[in-house]
């Protein structure tokens, strides 16, 4: 799955949008002229690709550079740097995303955006009053900006449980509010009614039922739904005011780091640009966790 909620009018072709483009069948390719080494590479299985997605598969990491950082090419990092943990999973990542017809170009990027950055430029967010999925001391710490009126949040909403259930005791995952309220008038009313409730210890419950009943978010529905999961009426009331300073806060939070469409995810504090389902996510989680053993 892949798209977001816009806070401003889209204006890039950015690793977010080419998440649109994964499963889409657009497959075409502009590999690289000249002659390219397609001799097989011991324990990478190419079965699930055709002939030309093969021959594209080589071009590409042969041209890749390391993701470790080093000077020589993706395919030289994987059979020869012992020392490159990252290269299996890298050659992983290129060829699953051919097996998901995705574009060189996008391809290109989403390595880009993964191995390219500065590891050492992360962000800081303060997750303490978040509500959470998970261990606060698990290995892996993903933060999710969300917005509980946007279609593409909703559908984002069971690829994060999947993760969730798949990677119980690697990851935690901090749920945080960022209403855009431009477009959704009553998105900050059920990121209240999610705060209040969490208050509660039954964040799950109203998180699940503010997606499922998009967009009856008003005060009435929220403090209906709340009834419906068995929550302290009068507690509820209380603590939905009283959250409204945390939505605010949370906001400012992900317009410092930059976010600006939902959902957004980070990854270990920094921005997560890689295809946005259970099976790329867990590829890093998967990662993460071999190289930091």
């Amino acid at each position: 799955m892949g798209g977001a909620c816009e806070k401003k009018q889209p204006n890039d072709t950015g690793a977010v949008n080419a998440m649109d483009r994964v499963g889409s069948g657009s497959g075409s390719s502009t590999a690289a002229v000249g002659p390219v080494d397609t001799s097989p590479m011991k324990g990478v299985d190419l079965a699930k690709l055709d002939a030309d997605k093969q021959k594209l598969f080589y071009a590409l990491v042969a041209s890749l550079k390391s993701p470790c950082g080093k000077t020589h090419s993706l395919r030289t990092s994987y059979e020869q740097d012992t020392a490159c943990k990252r290269a299996p999973y890298a050659v992983r990542y290129v060829s699953s995303l051919l097996e998901d017809e995705v574009k060189e170009a996008d391809i290109r990027e989403f390595f880009a955006s993964k191995y390219e950055k500065n590891p050492t430029e992360k962000l800081k967010l303060d997750v303490t009053k978040a509500p959470r999925f998970g261990n606060a001391d698990a290995p892996v710490r993903l933060v999710e900006f969300f917005d509980y009126e946007c279609p593409h949040c909703q559908l984002f909403s069971p690829v994060m449980s999947k993760v969730e259930e798949k990677e119980a005791g690697k990851v935690v995952v901090y749920y945080m509010m960022y209403p855009i309220e431009s477009k959704h008038p009553d998105s900050r009313s059920a990121a209240m009614a999610a705060l209040a409730a969490n208050a509660q210890g039954k964040f799950k419950q109203m998180h699940e039922m503010l997606f499922a009943r998009s967009p009856q978010h008003g005060k009435d529905a929220v403090t209906g739904f709340a009834k419906e999961i068995g929550l302290d009426a009068a507690k509820f009331e209380a603590d939905y005011a009283a959250a409204d300073k945390q939505v605010t806060a949370d906001l400012a939070q992900g317009e410092g780091v930059g976010v600006d469409s939902t959902p957004t995810l980070f990854f270990n504090n920094r921005r997560y640009e890689g295809p946005m389902n259970a099976e790329y996510i867990s590829m890093w989680i998967e990662e993460e966790l071999a190289v930091n053993r």
